[in-house]
């Protein structure tokens, strides 16, 4: 589904501003300008979650209470922070997150995912829900009520530690954390397989639940489980965090991104933000090609404009 109009209010740089998306757009302007900005808003229209952001309140702009993202295309889609908490509209109707998100599809490829390779594994599982979540409504629930079964299973553990209650207690946050955390390993499973990365799973079952069971209370921390979860990033059969080049780790995420927009199918958006920046002649010459040939929309940002083929592409410049 492509987004046809954007309108951001106290996002980040931005106070107010609305912006036309053709099926080609190119964002062109210097650093600092807001390009990384806009198109974060645009992503936030498909997952609901910032794909930089550690916390929600870091996308309000300075000084203000609360935000609003709307994307119109053939639904209005609408993110709206106030008082510390996201809402989500489609037009104009309340919806709860994992009802709103998958109706834009966007697959995002930005300095930022150098942090893939280089960065720690809480980043790599985090970037496996923001694709799944887009194609599964059950993997949207799963994780949103792992989450929130991890955090009472923790405190529990932490009661247990302090001895202010039993062991036996942990059986519902149990149940509950194997039921989901099966199915989002299955899911993470079939998209890895699909990229040919390795998938370093942290299976969650009863069997190893009772294995770590003092160890657990003793951190108060649950120690088995997809939110331990990582993966290996591959260029020519090495692991490219440790052996490979600055140009090959971000071909291999290049390459990750092709997967992704295999997996999630039917021409998802395409969202480049300043991807020229550490790719030599070569490698821009192999992303423009790609580029060229899609059959989706695309919205890319460069403070470069000359290495942009211009020749049908909506211009705008911040």
């Amino acid at each position: 589904m492509k987004i046809n109009r954007i309108q951001i209010q106290n996002f980040r740089s931005y106070q107010k501003r609305e912006f036309e998306l053709e099926h080609r757009t190119l964002v062109v302007g210097p650093n600092g300008s807001g390009k990384s900005n806009l198109v974060e808003a645009i992503y936030l229209l498909a997952v609901g979650k910032s794909f930089r952001a550690d916390a929600d309140i870091e996308m309000l702009r300075y000084r203000e209470s609360f935000f609003r993202v709307t994307g119109k295309s053939e639904d209005e889609i609408t993110v709206i922070m106030n008082e510390g908490r996201k809402k989500f509209e489609v037009n104009g109707v309340p919806r709860r997150m994992i009802d709103a998100m998958g109706r834009v599809r966007a697959v995002m490829f930005g300095p930022a995912d150098m942090e893939l390779v280089t960065g720690n594994p809480s980043g790599r599982r985090r970037y496996l829900d923001m694709v799944i979540s887009q194609t599964d409504r059950e993997y949207r629930r799963c994780a949103v009520s792992y989450e929130k079964g991890l955090r009472q299973r923790n405190r529990l553990l932490d009661l247990i530690r302090d001895g202010e209650a039993e062991r036996n207690q942990l059986w519902f946050w149990d149940r509950l954390l194997i039921k989901d955390g099966e199915y989002i390993t299955r899911k993470r499973q079939e998209f890895l397989d699909a990229t040919g990365f390795f998938y370093d799973r942290s299976v969650i079952s009863e069997i190893r639940l009772k294995q770590y069971e003092a160890e657990e209370v003793a951190a108060g921390s649950t120690l088995v489980g997809p939110h331990r979860d990582d993966f290996v990033l591959k260029w020519e059969g090495k692991d490219v965090s440790k052996y490979g080049s600055r140009g090959e780790q971000r071909m291999t995420v290049w390459w990750l991104k092709q997967c992704e927009i295999k997996y999630l199918g039917g021409e998802p958006m395409l969202l480049l933000d300043d991807i020229f920046s550490e790719l030599d002649y070569k490698h821009r010459e192999e992303v423009v090609e790609v580029v060229k040939n899609y059959e989706g929309q695309v919205v890319m940002t460069t403070a470069e404009k000359s290495l942009v083929p211009k020749d049908g592409w909506n211009i705008i410049n911040l």
